[in-house]
């Protein structure tokens, strides 16, 4: 029996999320995902223009999230904003773990990929934002520590469950950045 397109375009998702994880963006051949699923390259292509185009849909959620949290964020200042801004970026990274593994030590040069281009700019004011708003060294160097050390750990430790990994991030992180209140 045939397979169902939505159903392929799911599985392909999938192959391609778990291909990714293992192997890396740049790891990944279109045939590796193919193989996985079962399917031949030029279904894959039926589904994904190319394997950007495939990535960029498995991140789009993700990327959602964070354009929302970053909008959230334009007119709070202070500690309000670096509040808002850690439990923001907590949640999602707790809810997208997966993609985060996927991102790890590529993440630079994808940046450079354009259906990425806005995300730099997103992360730079969620790290003001988790500075409270301060420019000195300090603040701003241990707000970019909280940021990458809360997606580095939502990647290396898959065997906390969420209310756990969420309750150590955030104390982890108010005693890195100080009083929020």
């Amino acid at each position: 029996m045939a397979r169902s397109v939505p159903e392929t375009r799911d599985e392909i998702l999938a192959a391609a999320a778990k291909r990714f994880a293992v192997t890396g963006f740049k790891g990944t051949s279109l045939q590796d995902i193919a193989r996985d699923v079962g399917c031949s390259k030029a279904a894959v292509l039926y589904h994904f223009a190319n394997k950007e185009t495939l990535f960029t849909e498995l991140m789009a959620p993700a990327i959602g999230m964070l354009l929302a949290l970053d909008e959230r964020l334009l007119g709070a200042t202070g500690q309000a904003a670096q509040r808002d801004a850690l439990e923001g970026i907590v949640g999602l990274s707790l809810r997208f773990r997966r993609e985060i593994a996927l991102l790890q030590g590529e993440f630079p040069e994808l940046l450079q990929h354009p259906a990425f281009a806005h995300i730099q700019r997103c992360s730079d004011r969620l790290r003001d934002a988790l500075a409270g708003g301060s420019t000195g060294a300090e603040a701003r160097v241990g707000a970019l520590m909280v940021l990458a050390g809360i997606a580095a750990a939502c990647a290396q430790f898959p065997d906390l469950d969420d209310d756990e990994l969420r309750a150590a991030l955030l104390a982890v992180a108010r005693r890195a950045l100080g009083p929020l209140d």
